[in-house]
């Protein structure tokens, strides 16, 4: 496996784990949002993001969403 695939692989970071960091959200809010995930997969065949999960049930706002986005594109441009 090549370096730089091994180094992001350590440092990738979810979209949840950045929002927890942040403050915006609690691990069990997170977890909720997760397991809704899970039952839009079980029982639609595919499933909402999380972003829009967390602000369909007002834990987040769309610019805190557009905050761990940018967060996640830093990380992944040092990778690039």
């Amino acid at each position: 496996m090549p370096e730089k695939v091994k180094k992001a692989e350590r440092f990738e970071k979810r979209f949840g784990v950045v929002a927890v960091e942040k403050g915006f959200i609690t691990p069990d809010q997170l977890f909720d949002a997760l397991k809704s995930q899970v039952q839009d997969d079980m029982e639609v065949g595919s499933h909402r993001l999380i972003g829009e999960i967390l602000c369909a049930h007002d834990a987040m706002t769309f610019d805190q969403v557009d905050q761990v986005l940018i967060v996640l594109t830093q990380i992944e441009q040092v990778f690039d």
